[in-house]
C-alpha cells in the first residue's frame, strides 16, 4: 500500500458530524451545479460521503472508484442498508483510472490527491475521463500544520493546485475555505 494511503481501519473519520459541519457534503455539491441526469465519478469513495448525496442528486450513475477492496466493501454493506440505486464500484488507483476517455460529466475528488505521486497524474487522469465542458470538484488539505490529517508536505496549497489546474488547460470556477484546513476548488475542462 502507498503510505499516503487513508488506512481503512480508520473509516469511521471519514464520516462523523464534526467533518459534516467543516464539510457539509450537500453544499459542496451545489458547487457543481448538477442539473439531475449526470453520470458523476466519485474518486477515493471510501464510505460513501459524497456517493450517496450525489447519487440522490442524479438520474445518471454514479460510479465510486477506490484503490482499497476493504473500502468498497464497506460500500457495498451501506449501498444495501440504504438501498441506493444507480452507484457502480469500481477498484482503481485514481492514477490509472480504469474508464474510457470522456464518459463523466461530474467528477468529485475528496482528500485524495494528497495521495497522489504526483498529483498531477491524478489531474490528467481527471482531465481524460471528463467530458468537454465536464465540471470537476476537489477538496483537499490546506499546506499549513493541524493536529490531524496527513503531514505538511502531502498537502497541497489552494494557490499550488489553482496554478496547477490552470496550467493543465482546466477553467477554474471557484476556490473556497470551508475551514483553515480545508479547501475545495471546482473546476471545467
Amino acid at each position: 500500500m502507498n503510505d499516503k494511503r487513508f488506512d481503512p481501519a480508520r473509516i469511521a473519520k471519514l464520516d462523523n458530524p464534526e467533518r459534516r459541519k467543516n464539510l457539509p457534503p450537500e453544499q459542496l455539491l451545489d458547487l457543481l451545479g448538477l442539473t439531475g441526469s449526470e453520470d458523476i465519478l466519485d474518486v477515493g469513495a471510501g464510505g460513501g460521503y459524497f456517493t450517496f448525496p450525489a447519487a440522490a442528486r442524479t438520474s445518471g450513475t454514479v460510479y465510486a472508484l477506490d484503490a482499497q477492496s476493504q473500502m468498497l466493501e464497506y460500500l457495498k454493506s451501506r449501498m444495501e442498508e440504504q438501498k441506493s440505486g444507480h452507484i457502480e464500484m469500481i477498484q482503481g488507483e485514481a492514477e490509472q483510472i480504469p474508464m474510457e476517455d470522456a464518459k463523466m460529466d461530474a467528477v468529485i475528488c475528496s482528500m485524495v490527491l494528497h495521495e497522489v505521486d504526483p498529483p498531477e497524474q491524478g489531474l490528467r487522469e481527471i482531465q481524460r475521463v471528463l467530458k468537454k465542458g465536464g465540471r470537476a470538484l476537489c477538496i483537499e488539505w490546506e499546506r499549513l500544520e493541524t493536529e490531524s490529517g496527513p503531514p505538511q508536505n502531502h498537502r497541497i496549497s489552494s494557490a499550488e493546485m489553482v496554478e496547477t489546474l490552470e496550467n493543465m488547460g482546466f477553467r477554474v470556477l471557484s476556490r473556497q475555505a470551508w475551514t483553515e484546513a480545508f479547501y475545495s476548488v471546482v473546476f471545467e475542462k
